[in-house]
């Protein structure tokens, strides 16, 4: 989508503001599916041009939204790493090493018609993953200013906010599931938001595969010792399942399907 934009264009969403959103949470909590479904309805509802980020180096939005997994950013690192060891070299006659690079890291971006796409992965090779870091945040700052929204999914952690990885973040969304170590898990991240002056406009928490819809006294206890902010509550969904293990993408959920209806109440409810 980008490659398409014509220099007025440019000018213009370089006027838009961009609105950052980071989720993170507990590994198995969700924060993949609910990008992906978070991505889809901001594009159904016209709200592009948006960047979405696989920031987790267990990439797998791809399979969310039904595209082929682009090129990651590390594999690109592991490439132009054996280049040099090897005698038949990529790069062409007359170009740089660095010139190479830049142009390969640059085709890592995938177009879509709403929303492009761009896969961090990781590297192979010891000692690599700051390269990587370094890396995305390069593209990041290369590309961002041109989208008016930011989806990253990130890793457990806020290893990617706390080093400066991503551009400023204005909303992150916490990803637990039912359990009161998946609320604890949150809870610790909203603490190192705070401790590292995450200045987010807003963090709040979304509970994930809640039967019935409904969280218990308990888990509501614990939401609120963990001072957390709770935006909204997604329930089991049988389809997700179903949809997983045959292998169809999520974002082909019917609009009706609980998931996507409870995911749609927290969008209006933080007017996004």
């Amino acid at each position: 989508m980008l490659g398409g934009v014509d220099d007025h264009a440019h000018q213009v969403y370089h006027r838009i503001m961009v609105y950052s959103i980071a989720l993170a949470g507990k590994g198995g909590t969700g924060k993949t599916t609910i990008s992906g479904l978070l991505l889809d309805n901001l594009v159904k509802n016209g709200k592009g041009p948006i960047l979405a980020v696989d920031a987790d180096a267990n990439s797998n939005l791809n399979e969310v939204l039904g595209k082929e997994k682009p090129v990651s950013l590390g594999e690109i690192r592991e490439e132009i790493a054996r280049s040099e060891l090897d005698e038949k070299s990529p790069v062409p006659m007359g170009m740089s090493k660095q010139e190479y690079a830049d142009f390969r890291f640059t085709s890592a971006l995938a177009e879509e018609d709403n929303y492009d796409f761009l896969v961090m992965g990781r590297t192979e090779g010891k000692g690599c993953y700051c390269y990587i870091n370094n890396v995305l945040k390069e593209q990041l700052k290369k590309y961002y200013q041109h989208y008016r929204y930011l989806i990253i999914d990130n890793e457990a952690g806020l290893e990617h906010i706390s080093r400066g990885v991503l551009p400023p973040v204005d909303l992150i969304l916490l990803v637990s599931d039912c359990s009161r170590r998946g609320i604890q898990a949150a809870g610790r991240i909203a603490a190192m938001v705070q401790e590292l002056d995450i200045k987010a406009a807003k963090t709040g928490l979304i509970v994930n595969r809640a039967a019935d819809g409904e969280i218990s006294d308990g888990i509501q206890e614990e939401i609120a010792l963990q001072k957390l902010d709770l935006l909204g509550v997604i329930p089991q969904d049988s389809l997700v399942y179903e949809y997983d293990s045959a292998g169809k993408p999520l974002v082909e959920l019917p609009m009706e399907s609980p998931v996507r209806q409870a995911l749609e109440k927290i969008i209006n409810t933080l007017k996004l």
